[in-house]
């Protein structure tokens, strides 16, 4: 809790320069001097009045007599005398907390409070919480009088040089008060006094206040006139020795207290910090270390994906690494079956002779559009499961679809099944012990739930210890795993070997050149390339090989045996057409809902 200063801090402040100001007088106590006799009666130290008797026969008077005993606790006896504006309930406030340092309060415990009216017979007293103030609300009814008495704790505090008093005896009353007087009894005599008065936070000084005349036997204080919700704090400075002074605490929670970084939260902090992320990052690490290695044993291979055929035109073939497709060595590289994927598998069965790809007249870029129709595929070109499944979602038993149309239909909603498949074909080819996108979410989900533990531990540790700053090591913690969870798939060693293979052949891609395939074959081959380039996002390169291949051989000058375009395209258009094709498509697949992701 955080509040303003009260009155009683510059009463403080005021008591120690009066201290220096009253060693130097006749009758303050000399140092080392005995503790002074018992307190004389009240005639032999008379008290000072605002109000002369019978000024006023109707005001409200208040005499407040306070006793610090051996034990330092405060034993106080108010005198009430009512007046008409009194009302049958009077309240009179005390200050219960103040402000001590940056995470705890100074608290006053009032115990035994009771009241009886001028005869001595009791009357109702109730106490009520409101903030700093404690408020005794006597019920006097009828009573002209009440005598209203407690007990008070923690009001001492040792400063070195003096034990001292600060207190606000008064914190408020419920209706205007006349003269408010507060005599101070203690052990031994006081040495200096201050006081405050007024509304709160004032630093006015009170009406009056002395110590008894010339031989400071007592501290008093008097007001004059109090308003409702007026307060008066006091001072008062005794020799070393006087009383037990034992301030009460009570912690308070701040957000700066609460995280505060000491040397102790700074350490804790460092060492599970380190502890969690050094096990994960080890951990990623562990998980990764047969690719790492296969890779670097296989990456040198010659992975030129051509083979000698007898009998074929040109004498050779294109075979894939491994015998990996494009959406297959997609996955297999990111451990994530997604756009670019499914884009490169549909140029890749075009290629194979599953469909041809026509591109429609157009007056404007912006309005082109592409009509995939069916063929009769060769013999030796078999579908793998996904694959055949996205043949179905995009033709649905018709033999020809425009592009625009699957924007429309259910070819978005049939993705994920493809998208799942060739998750199920990671497993099923023993590259991935368990599917990817499995083992991916339990981690991101382990994440998310180590964060939300530390959010938790953090609120805990915050309400209740200012080590708060520590559970942000567990938060830290849990965000890295959830962003670390796209790590985790772990390759089994085949898996690891084919990837090593197909960067190999990833690296033929980016530097192989026309002149490495005979003529003849150039069109055949690059078209074969071309799904594998879009899958190393370097397309724009091979669909300018192709189509520089192409305008080379004379079968090639209007089309490619997949690809055809209006009447006016030119193969040389190729590099062109193929792009803008691809970016469409990754367009229709990316509004698929198990896409929008990975777009």
């Amino acid at each position: 809790m955080s509040k303003a200063a009260s009155p009683g801090r510059g009463a403080r402040a005021a008591a120690a320069v009066c201290a220096a100001a009253l060693a130097v007088l006749p009758w303050a106590a000399p140092a080392g001097a005995a503790p002074a006799p018992a307190p004389r009666e009240e005639a032999e130290t008379p008290e000072a009045h605002t109000v002369p008797e019978g000024a006023d026969a109707d005001a409200t008077t208040v005499d407040i007599r306070l006793r610090i005993d051996a034990e330092g606790v405060v034993h106080a006896e108010e005198t009430l005398v009512f007046g008409s504006g009194a009302g049958a309930a009077f309240t009179r406030g005390l200050g219960v907390r103040e402000d001590y340092d940056a995470d705890r309060d100074r608290v006053f415990p009032v115990e035994g409070v009771r009241a009886e009216d001028g005869s001595g017979a009791e009357l109702p007293v109730r106490t009520e919480e409101n903030g700093d103030v404690l408020d005794l609300v006597v019920e006097r009814g009828e009573a002209d009088s009440a005598v209203l008495a407690y007990t008070v704790r923690g009001a001492l505090e040792d400063t070195g040089d003096s034990v001292e008093l600060e207190w606000t005896p008064v914190a408020g009353y419920s209706a205007p008060v006349a003269e408010t007087n507060v005599r101070v009894d203690a052990p031994m005599p006081p040495r200096a006094l201050s006081c405050t008065a007024g509304d709160p936070r004032s630093s006015i000084y009170c009406t009056s206040s002395d110590m008894g005349g010339h031989e400071a036997l007592t501290a008093r204080f008097l007001q004059a006139r109090m308003e409702p919700g007026q307060r008066l704090s006091i001072a008062v400075a005794y020799p070393p020795g006087t009383a037990p002074a034992a301030p009460v605490l009570d912690r308070t929670w701040s957000l700066t207290s609460a995280f505060a970084v000491t040397p102790f939260t700074g350490s804790v902090f460092g060492l599970l910090l380190v502890g969690l992320l050094g096990g994960l990052a080890a951990l990623i690490r562990i998980r990764g270390q047969d690719e790492r290695a296969l890779r670097t044993e296989s990456g040198a291979a010659d992975n030129v994906p051509l083979a000698p055929v007898p009998g074929l035109p040109g004498g050779i073939r294109f075979r894939p690494p491994d015998g990996v497709h494009p959406g297959q060595i997609g996955t297999l590289i990111d451990e994530q079956a997604d756009v670019v994927d499914i884009a490169a598998t549909v140029v890749d069965l075009a290629v194979r002779g599953h469909y041809t790809i026509e591109e429609l007249p157009h007056d404007h870029p912006a309005s082109v559009d592409w009509v995939l129709s069916k063929r009769v595929p060769p013999a030796d070109e078999g579908l793998l499961p996904y694959e055949r499944m996205l043949m179905d979602a995009l033709f649905e038993r018709r033999v020809k679809v425009r592009l625009s149309q699957l924007r429309r239909g259910a070819f978005g909603a049939r993705l994920g099944a493809v998208r799942d498949e060739l998750y199920r074909d990671m497993v099923r080819l023993k590259w991935f012990a368990r599917r990817p996108n499995v083992t991916r979410n339990r981690w991101a989900t382990a994440g998310i739930g180590l964060t939300a533990a530390g959010v938790g531990l953090t609120v805990v540790l915050a309400a209740f210890t200012h080590a708060a700053f520590t559970g942000l090591a567990v938060v830290i913690a849990g965000a890295a795993m959830t962003l670390g969870a796209q790590y985790m798939p772990a390759k089994t060693a085949k898996g690891s070997s084919v990837l090593a293979h197909a960067m190999g052949f990833r690296a033929f891609l980016m530097s192989a050149e026309a002149e490495h395939v005979p003529e003849g074959s150039r069109v055949e081959l690059f078209s074969r390339y071309l799904p594998y380039a879009l899958i190393f996002d370097n397309v724009d390169r091979w669909a300018s090989v192709l189509a520089a291949a192409g305008e080379r051989e004379e079968s090639a000058n209007k089309r490619l045996p997949w690809y055809e375009g209006p009447e006016e395209w030119h193969v040389g258009d190729f590099a062109e057409s193929i792009r803008a094709f691809v970016v469409t498509l990754s367009g229709v697949v990316s509004s698929a809902r198990h896409f929008r992701a990975l777009g």
